[in-house]
This record gives C-alpha cells, structure tokens and sequence, in this order.
C-alpha cells in the first residue's frame, strides 16, 4: 500500500494472531555468520504450529560511510540471537499537500512516541516456517515478501504502523506447504537519492539493491530452513509491487544467478521514472543538499553521509512533501545497471527475469491519489499538466478526449492516475510474458488502493482497514489464489478446493473477477477485460511512454 494517512496513524497491536511458546524448545539455525533461535507460536484460526524467526540481520548497518552504497554482508555476531521485531527504515508520508494531517516531522515523533523503532540499521529479514523445527517439511516453495508504502514508507513487521505482515497467514492459506521471507529496505532518500553526483560518489536504488541483496541471502540460506531456492516467489503489493516489477526487469533481464522463478504483483506501482542524471532527479537531489545546508560543500555527498540520521529524516518528509498531491520524490530510476534502460523497452524486447507471473489490480487504485479537495474545481487538462508536466498540448488533448466520459471531472482524474500508474504498466508486464502470466481484478467495493491486503494479511492495517466481505468461500478463493500460484506457479491447481473457475493464462483480454453480488453471494468468474480500458492503456502507452513518464515533481522543484 502507498503510505497514506491511515498507514502511519498511531496504533498499539499484537504481534499477529499467535500464541507464543517459550523459545528454549524453538530450533537455532547458523547461518555462518550468527546463529538465530526462533520463536514457536501457534496460529489461532488453524491451531498450526508455527517457528517464526524475526529481525534477522541479512546486511551490515548502511550507516556513516556505508551510506548511499551498495549493502554488504553483515559482521559476524558472537552468540545466539533471538527472535525480535526489526525496526524499520526511516519513513516520510505520501505526498497528500496541505490536507495531509500526518507530514511532516510531526509524524516521526508520532510514531516514535507509539513506541515504534526507527533506525538507519534497519536491514533486516523474517523468516516464518511451518511446524515446530527446521526441515520438518523439505525442499518447501518460498515467498518472499516486499512491503509497500511508496518507496517512503512501511515495514516488514511494525506494529506501531499498523504493518504487521504475519507470515503465517499466508503459510495457513497455502496448507502449510510454504516458507515465507519478509524483508525490509532502505526507503525515501536514505534509499532512492538519485542524480549525477549520486551515481559518481556512491549507488543509485539503493532500496532495490537492498531487495536484491536480501533475494541473495534466500538463495544462500534458505534451505536451512527446509526451502527450496529453487521454488522462490516474490510477492509484493503498491511499491512493494513495483519493486517486484522493477526485479522482473533488472539487470537488462539476465540476472545471474537467477534470484526467483515467478513473480505476483498486487497493485503494480510504476510511477513516472527517471533516468538518474534527467532534471527531475537532478532538483531533488539540490533540494536534500540544500536542506541540509550542504551546498557549500565541494563534496555534496559525503557532505550529506556526515549528516546524523536524526537530522536527515525530517528532510527526507520535507523534500517529499513538497511534491504533487499523491506522488513521491524518491522512486526508482534508470541507472544504467541494475535498472538498464526504460521499464517498458525491456518488457517489449522481452528481458526478463523470473518465468511466470500472476497480476492483481483493484478496480479503483487512483482513488486516494487524487486531492478530494478538488472535486469540485479540478480541471482535467491542468491536472494533466500538473501531473505529467513535460506534455505537450496536443498530448494532454488526446487525453482529455480519452477519458472524457468517465463521469465528472474528479472521477477522469481518479482513472487516469489509476490507469496510468497501476493498471496499465500491470497490462503491458503480463504481454511481456506471454501465456505465462495470470490477471485477476478485486472488486469488492469500494475496491480502491489498498483494500485487497487484508485478505491474506487479515492483521495488516488493523483498526484501519479490514475486510468489507467477510465471506468465508470468498476469502479462501481470493487469498489461495496467491498460495496455489506460489506453489504449483498454476493457480488452477489447488492444494484444496475453491469457488474460483478454470483460469486460463493472460491472452490479452481475459481475467478473473473477484467480486460480491447485491445479495453478499460471493462472484468469482471469469471475464472479458474492458475493450476500452486496453483502448485506454494503448493511449496511455503511446502518449506517456516516450515522454519518459516525466512529470509529478517538476512544477515545484524546477
């Protein structure tokens, strides 16, 4: 999920739906370096034994001048570590301009007066098995698990955020047949500051190489645990899903050795990215040296590498906050190397990791990206030029005529942002591969951004968003669609039955629709994707794509 208002409000939970035993009878593993003891929990609704391992250290602290470098393997740590809540990276908020209640640094103090740990040594993972030791079950499917929260925001595993992504759901939903691995990583400018001085004197998408790095670390130890690296799934929803997007295509689609053999996207964040050294990036990165009064600096990098993180992380909100109503500053961008050149020329020459994908979009993801302020008042074609700034009249017209019937102006607005960053970008990654890929649309209304995750993460967002249709056959279709698909890379393939019909591989045009009926009958079936959504999305391509997806920032830093 992008990281909005509710997803940072204050919030007091317990650690997942689980009961915890002593962790004297819990299994160690060694890892080479350290050797971690886990914890035995029980999961309430199956009654399942469980061994989870939390705040595994996969990388050193990216602290002092490991700062904007690429991570590194982690120190040796004498004795056994026990199993504990990782804190998270540092944090900024979605840009969301004057209504936003929780920007600024008022809300790190919020989240840190909840009790919250936020540090810049926050290069963690968790590990969540089923049963009550190691290799109980061997050679078992693994997914791993990116968070959202925009590139600015989230966890892997916070309950002062409101973001706890209990692993063991997902073993329940996949019948105790999977590990799960949840990760964390740099975010907001400690993650993504890019521009020219940023490539020379240190790394551009620190935050992906963190992923990167974490996917290493599975495929060197995950089989301690009784996984297969062979079987690895990456799995994420919002930015967490764009990181997995961005992995499909990383390293011009020849990542060696092969780090995941199939891909799940829920609600694929692609927002406008850069090339590192483009204008946009270049501004941003003025605008963090001049927060922090480095501009006098011969050596603006460094400079900002001798900054104490609790100094940084206010201006990491308030380089971010400055930008366009529901984008963020700092995204991936095309670097060269990791990300080698524009996401959508990779996907058309067919480069590409990982050999099957199954794609997820809710039907109205541009809702909360939008300033309801300006239902009123906003006109499409300026919001156009707001948004995506670089565009020429006669683009915006296109546009404008496009998606002229779709209610009022508000709701046009609504569905291109929607379409543009999330619904569109999921359409062209399934053409990409072909017959093996799989869409399905969450429709249960309101449907918008956000509102599918706890489904299969029923204690994500807790007390903030939960499930609108508690349907039992419902919730068993929509969250084992994700499980079976890890499992058997095939989610008509079931390790029990469900209501969901024969899904047919992405052909273009064809989908399951998971929805409710007016009566609260659960409506799982298959059906025709819109022929004017594809219409809209062929324009969409044509008219953004050459323009490098420029646009959200550069009316306020340039």
């Amino acid at each position: 999920m992008l990281f909005h208002a509710h997803a940072i409000a204050p919030l007091l939970l317990i650690y997942g739906a689980v009961s915890t035993h002593a962790a004297t009878s819990a299994p160690i593993v060694n890892l080479g370096y350290a050797k971690y003891q886990g914890e035995i929990v029980q999961d309430q609704t199956s009654n399942a034994t469980h061994t989870r391992f939390l705040g595994i250290r996969f990388a050193a602290p990216p602290t002092g001048a490991a700062r904007f470098r690429e991570p590194r393997p982690p120190a040796p740590l004498s004795g056994i570590q026990q199993s504990s809540p990782p804190p998270i990276c540092y944090q900024a908020s979605l840009s969301t301009g004057a209504n936003n209640p929780y920007g600024g640094e008022q809300s790190l103090l919020q989240v840190r007066e909840e009790g919250g740990r936020i540090s810049e040594d926050c290069l963690f993972l968790n590990v969540f098995v089923p049963g009550g030791g190691l290799k109980e079950k061997a050679n078992l499917p693994v997914i791993v698990w990116i968070h959202g929260g925009g590139y600015v925001g989230g966890g892997s595993w916070n309950s002062t955020l409101g973001n706890v992504y209990n692993g063991g759901d997902v073993i329940r939903r996949a019948g105790e047949g999977v590990i799960v691995v949840s990760i964390q990583y740099r975010m907001g400018l400690f993650g993504f500051l890019s521009g020219q001085k940023a490539k020379e004197a240190g790394v551009l998408n620190a935050g992906l190489l963190d992923q990167q790095f974490a996917l290493q670390w599975v495929q060197k130890h995950i089989n301690k645990f009784g996984g297969d690296p062979r079987k690895v799934t990456i799995w994420g929803e919002s930015a967490g899903a764009g990181s997995v997007f961005q992995h499909v295509v990383a390293n011009g689609g020849k990542t060696n050795p092969p780090l995941f053999k199939a891909a799940i996207t829920s609600s694929l964040y692609l927002p406008p990215q850069y090339r590192y050294n483009d204008p946009i990036p270049e501004a941003i990165y003025d605008e963090v040296v001049r927060e922090t009064k480095c501009d006098s600096s011969s050596d603006t990098l460094n400079c900002l590498r001798q900054i104490d993180a609790e100094i940084l992380g206010p201006i990491n909100f308030k380089v971010n906050d400055k930008a366009f109503f529901g984008t963020n500053a700092f995204v991936p961008v095309i670097d060269g190397k990791f990300i080698k050149d524009l996401p959508s020329n990779l996907l058309k020459q067919k480069k590409l990791n990982g050999d099957f994908v199954y794609a997820v979009t809710n039907t109205n993801e541009g809702t909360i990206f939008v300033n309801p302020s300006t239902a009123d008042t906003l006109h499409v074609g300026q919001f156009l030029s707001q948004f995506y700034p670089t565009l020429v009249p006669e683009e915006i017209s296109a546009l404008e005529a496009k998606y002229s019937g779709l209610g009022s102006n508000f709701s046009q607005a609504v569905s291109i942002v929607g379409e543009s960053i999330f619904i569109c970008p999921t359409y062209r990654l399934l053409s990409a591969f072909g017959g093996k890929g799989y869409k399905a649309e969450f429709a249960i209304p309101p449907a918008n951004h956000g509102e599918d995750v706890n489904y299969y993460f029923p204690d994500a967002f807790q007390g903030f968003v939960s499930p609108v249709f508690n349907n039992s056959e419902f919730q068993k279709a929509f969250a084992e669609s994700f499980t079976n698909f890890a499992i058997y890379t095939n989610p008509n393939k079931k390790w029990e039955s469900n209501i969901t019909p024969l899904w047919n591989p992405w052909a273009g045009s064809n989908e399951i629709h998971f929805n409710k009926t007016e009566d609260g009958s659960p409506d799982v079936r298959a059906v025709k994707t819109s022929s004017s959504l594809l219409e809209r999305c062929r324009t969409m391509r044509l008219v953004l794509v050459p323009v490098n997806y420029v646009g959200a920032l550069a009316s306020v830093l340039l």
